[in-house]
């Protein structure tokens, strides 16, 4: 069996993978969602807050720690306006440097295996039509976060347009969790019930998506 070259990009998507489990193991350590909504305010300067909670905020999102978490978290401690902007500047921060990794460890290991009809029309639209195809997945309820980062980095979409279409297709649902937690002292208030309700439609949604995937494989697979 031939030796693997030094310069293989496998090593480089082991690397990725190293990577992605120190940071999904670092939470045995530190909770990013402990650390927003605890003591961090109490320890920086104000001028120093906003743009910490941001890199905090990135990182867990690199630690696969649930964005609804952080954006909780966002809410409880910055309130609406405020955790929404740097709930979305966080989201945007972290979906950028998964990108970033993504692309330049793992893209050129996999790229052999988007050859089939189905990924292969994926990564084309994708290339094609970046800006609009990630747009799409960030308003799509229950897509998980880190999976889209990943498999963009991985298909051919640009750098920029992903992280626009990233800063604008998470506002939505960054506004609704955000605003939920902060309302959530006032459980009658109209902000609270509203939120509370969209949030219970992107679970219904959610749900509603899974089955009729699950249902499309079955039918694919009985065919």
């Amino acid at each position: 069996m031939p030796a693997v070259a030094p310069r293989s990009p496998w090593w480089r998507f082991a690397l990725l993978v190293a990577v992605l489990a120190a940071a999904a193991g670092s939470l045995l350590l530190w909770s990013p969602t402990e650390l927003l909504s605890g003591g961090l305010a109490d320890r920086m300067p104000g001028y120093w807050f906003g743009p910490l909670f941001a890199l905090v905020y990135a990182v867990g999102t690199l630690a696969f720690v649930p964005r609804p978490a952080l954006n909780a978290a966002a809410g409880l401690l910055l309130g609406i306006q405020q955790g929404v902007l740097l709930a979305v500047l966080g989201t945007t921060v972290g979906a950028a440097l998964a990108f970033v990794l993504g692309r330049g460890l793992g893209r050129e290991a996999l790229r052999p295996y988007l050859r089939g009809k189905v990924l292969g029309a994926l990564d084309r639209r994708f290339t094609e039509q970046g800006f609009r195809s990630v747009l799409v997945l960030r308003l799509l309820p229950g897509m998980p976060f880190q999976a889209a980062n990943y498999g963009a980095a991985f298909s051919g979409v640009r750098f920029l347009p992903f992280v626009l279409a990233t800063a604008i297709g998470v506002v939505p649902t960054t506004a609704v969790y955000v605003t939920a937690a902060a309302s959530a002292g006032r459980p009658g208030s109209a902000a609270f019930l509203l939120s509370a309700g969209v949030i219970a439609l992107l679970v219904l949604g959610s749900v509603v998506g899974l089955w009729r995937a699950a249902r499309t494989r079955r039918r694919a697979t009985a065919g």
